[in-house]
């Protein structure tokens, strides 16, 4: 085992699941890999998604999350050399800016002999992050109810039964964060606001008493993803075809533009009508089937000595 070396996986996540706009997220059963090695110059290698376009200084997000333990337990950060093979699409709504930040903290954490507990690298990942809803089931697992209380994170988990599975349509074209938050409007009518909260209480028990019936209403929402349409006009459109198709509910995932369809059984059935509702809607993109699961961020088995990587 080399103590200057360490290997971390970390999941894609999603978030809101329709009316728990900022308050849910779920891991799923897509990962990347983040080796972190000291003693090596400063530099970042990127292969899969977002190689050749996200940074590979000091400047890469991962590599500015790995040096916040350090700073945070007062020891200065040595040079870093890090190497991401990442598979979680990049600014499609699946948490690939958490998983970033949950890798490098996480690697580094490990590196230092683990003296940051979940809890506060929980913390200082959101304050990095500003996103909690993904940040804790990347690097806690599972479904995850997030709340901020005076500062501190409050995570609950809750059951999501193991047949479940989920059928996301990743379009091609990105929507930035930002973006899908200025679609928002400063306020909501108070109507909205009931509709949304008994829908919020309807999920979190259909899921932990495994009442897939209730799930096509929990998810319906009226806080977000109506003003999000413009930004990917086929939304409503994959997400009833989904529904038809048999998916127990359907989202827009975190702030877009990927569509996940929950489901248990007719995956195949459901994968085909949302792609066949993208090509009719003229929305390029691709279909991937995976799962949630129940492991956050954790350290895996290193592969060779680190030689390969520079």
């Amino acid at each position: 085992m080399n103590p200057n070396r360490v290997t971390i996986v970390v999941p894609a996540t999603t978030a809101n699941f329709g009316s728990a706009f900022d308050s849910m997220g779920m891991s799923l059963d897509v990962w990347n890999r983040i080796t972190v090695t000291v003693g090596h110059r400063r530099k970042v290698e990127i292969t899969g998604e977002g190689s050749g376009y996200l940074p590979t200084d000091q400047g890469n997000l991962t590599y500015r999350a790995a040096m916040v333990p350090w700073e945070s337990v007062g020891k200065p950060c040595p040079d870093l050399a890090i190497s991401c093979h990442n598979t979680i699409p990049l600014a499609r709504g699946m948490g690939s800016s958490a998983a970033a930040i949950v890798g490098g903290m996480v690697a580094s954490n490990h590196l230092l002999g683990n003296p940051l507990s979940d809890e506060e690298v929980l913390s200082l990942a959101v304050q990095m992050e500003g996103h909690p809803d993904n940040v804790t089931p990347a690097l806690l697992g599972g479904v995850q109810i997030v709340v901020d209380h005076q500062g501190s994170i409050v995570a609950s988990p809750v059951r999501i039964s193991e047949e479940i599975k989920v059928v996301l349509f990743i379009p091609d074209r990105v929507v930035s964060t930002s973006a899908a938050r200025r679609a928002l409007p400063d306020t909501v009518p108070r109507k909205d606001a009931i509709y949304n909260l008994g829908r919020v209480a309807l999920l979190v028990n259909a899921l932990n008493s495994d009442r897939i019936s209730d799930l096509g209403i929990a998810m319906e929402d009226k806080l977000h993803q109506p003003y999000r349409n413009s930004l990917l006009p086929a939304m409503s459109i994959l997400i009833r075809e989904a529904r038809n198709a048999g998916a127990l509910g359907a989202f827009v995932s975190g702030s877009g533009p990927t569509v996940l369809a929950i489901a248990r059984g007719r995956e195949m059935s459901i994968a085909y009508e949302m792609a066949e509702a993208a090509k009719k809607t003229g929305t390029p993109g691709r279909i991937l089937i995976t799962s949630p699961t129940p492991n956050g961020a954790q350290e895996v088995p290193n592969v060779g000595d680190g030689s390969e990587l520079f």
